[in-house]
């Protein structure tokens, strides 16, 4: 039997990835990002719906066992302005509850950053629980680090799961699959590649690369950057990929850095040699593979897909478990009609 899934707010595909990895069929999609349209349809085998998930009608979408997908997140990061709810990306959670509330799959998934359980936004986080659950849902939710699940990358995420109250289970959250002696390096990630491309003028894209994406953005750092660390050394994880490549940590290789001053940092060299992660670099370290290429015109855009994205290996961590729930749940019932999707 075919587990069908809704994805909405897609981006790129990496949680889509992973539970396609995992064993679910994903029948929808949904972003209104244009920039990562072509990306999303070239690697999957459906179309990406690309209105505004304000616009799609709950009627519209077809009955589904599970819905999953990240609402915009960046009114939740601590790096941001942190307006949370008050921003109108903060309240697409509530379009992502209305749809949820309508369609009463057995099961969704939603991916936060760490900002949304920050003691600015927790009371905010609650009520939003508080909506799932009255939506019919038992909760669970975790902060979960991305390295005990894989990813070569020092990433936390909230991830939040729902299982419809009258299924009788509660999600229990996986065991690491990498515990801390057994994380995934750098060198491990990225060290089997040859050197990058550089980014054509004005972070144009090249064409023709022997290894797709394997190209990096050039110009200068800003003080922001220049302000922190930006290299770890092969034997470690990668700094968080952001979405933005002016942000990209700085390849192993690179020449190492040194604390001048609060807030400044610099090259420990009067010849430095430097450079940021390719976009393949940083798409492996969110362990998507070598096989998935992102399109894009220019560079910011590929680096935007990729560091928007759910790390593959984490997203099937929680599928995994999410598919082997939802099969002794149908062998438990010995019901197979899709009758059983709905509340009745």
């Amino acid at each position: 039997m075919k587990y069908n899934l809704i994805s909405l707010f897609s981006g790129c595909g990496g949680l889509d990835l992973g539970f396609q990895n995992a064993g679910f069929n994903i029948i929808f999609a949904n972003d209104n990002d244009k920039t990562v349209w072509e990306t999303y349809e070239k690697n999957f085998d459906h179309k990406i719906d690309g209105r505004s998930i304000v616009d799609i009608k709950s009627e519209e979408l077809p009955n589904v066992e599970g819905i999953i997908g990240g609402p915009p997140c960046q009114s939740w990061s601590l790096a941001g302005k942190m307006l949370g709810i008050k921003d109108n990306r903060g309240q697409l959670f509530y379009q992502y509850i209305r749809i949820l509330k309508d369609k009463q799959p057995l099961f969704f998934v939603a991916e936060n950053v760490p900002g949304i359980v920050s003691s600015t936004h927790i009371k905010a986080f609650h009520d939003i629980l508080k909506e799932f659950e009255a939506t019919g849902y038992n909760i669970g939710y975790k902060l979960l680090d991305a390295r005990d699940y894989g990813v070569p990358q020092e990433r936390k995420r909230v991830i939040i799961v729902g299982y419809r109250k009258d299924i009788g289970i509660k999600f229990e959250f996986p065991e690491p699959t990498h515990p801390r002696e057994k994380w995934q390096t750098l060198k491990e990630a990225i060290g089997d590649l040859p050197e990058a491309t550089p980014g054509q003028l004005k972070s144009h894209a090249n064409v023709n690369l022997t290894i797709p994406n394997h190209e990096y953005m050039v110009g200068s750092f800003s003080t922001i950057y220049m302000s922190r660390n930006r290299l770890k050394n092969w034997n470690e994880q990668s700094f968080t990929i952001q979405a933005g490549g002016r942000h990209a940590p700085l390849h192993p290789n690179s020449t190492k850095m040194k604390k001048q001053k609060e807030n400044k940092w610099v090259f420990d060299s009067s010849e430095p040699n430097y450079r940021r992660l390719s976009v393949r670099e940083a798409a492996r370290i969110q362990t998507f593979p070598d096989s998935f290429i992102f399109y894009y015109k220019n560079l910011a855009d590929g680096y935007k897909m990729v560091g928007n994205a759910v790390p593959v290996k984490l997203a099937e961590a929680i599928a995994r478990k999410i598919m082997s729930d939802m099969k002794q749940f149908y062998k438990k019932t010995g019901t197979y009609e899709p009758a059983i999707r709905q509340i009745t």
